[in-house]
């Protein structure tokens, strides 16, 4: 794989399909843990990424960092690029034949590192992640209402996020950045209870769809019903499933 990312990268600091070729300093490769569960998905290099052919090292970055910080995740947990690998010039929106032209290499990228969880990052970011796997887009208005919820499809998971970015624009919205990016935290490990966990026995026993292990037991476990009321000490059937409805057909199969 190293060898094969490598002659990727190769691939996109030579490249000049596209206008974005004739006013950047660097074509931005994807950078990070090979080996790493989360892919950081954002949408193109700023003027410091661009000068100096790094990742979120501008204002940007110092918000991901703290984001980071606060979640208790490293950077080399993550492995990160861009949707677009150029800089968009005067920060403008990246045009729909440079998105089409680049993702190429992002669609590359996801196969080699082959990330269990992708997170894009922003609007275009997570437009087209959500095109590549054929997931229903939100309208304009509603769009805010992706940002942190997980998704499975075609056994990949998809964790939305919001671009740290947008603190430098509206500070109000730092506490709902928190919130979510702390999510990392929680997906990079199983839940506790799993193991012991009627959930887990229901599906080895066939009789549930893997979605609620790694949406819930493997994944946003935090968000479990089940998970809040074994920690609060709440009596909860067996036959409960992880978003909290009670299932009577689970029931009289299990019974």
């Amino acid at each position: 794989m190293q060898i094969k990312i490598q002659d990727l990268n190769s691939e996109i600091k030579r490249c000049n399909k596209c206008r974005l070729s004739e006013t950047r300093i660097n074509a931005l490769c994807g950078e990070g843990n090979l080996d790493a569960k989360f892919m950081i998905i954002a949408q193109a290099p700023g003027e410091n990424e661009d000068r100096e052919g790094k990742m979120f090292i501008g204002p940007s970055g110092k918000v991901l960092d703290e984001l980071l910080r606060i979640s208790d995740i490293d950077r080399e947990e993550l492995y990160m690029t861009n949707l677009v690998k150029c800089m968009l010039p005067k920060y403008r929106k990246p045009k729909q034949d440079e998105i089409d032209i680049c993702s190429d290499y992002l669609d590359k990228e996801i196969e080699l590192i082959d990330p269990e969880i992708l997170v894009p990052l922003g609007h275009y970011a997570n437009t087209y992640i959500f095109t590549k796997y054929n997931l229903p887009l939100p309208s304009k208005q509603d769009f805010y209402k992706i940002y942190g919820n997980l998704l499975l499809v075609n056994k990949r998971k998809i964790l939305p996020f919001q671009h740290p970015a947008a603190v430098l624009h509206s500070t109000d919205i730092r506490e709902v950045l928190v919130k979510n990016y702390r999510k990392l935290k929680v997906l990079s490990a199983n839940c506790k209870w799993y193991p012991s966990c009627p959930i887990k026995r229901f599906y080895e026993d066939g009789k549930i769809d893997e979605k609620w292990i790694e949406l819930y037991c493997k994944g946003d476990w935090k968000s479990c019903i089940r998970y809040e009321m074994e920690e609060s000490g709440k009596p909860h059937p067996d036959w409960m499933l992880p978003d909290g409805v009670i299932d009577e057909k689970l029931h009289k199969k299990s019974g």
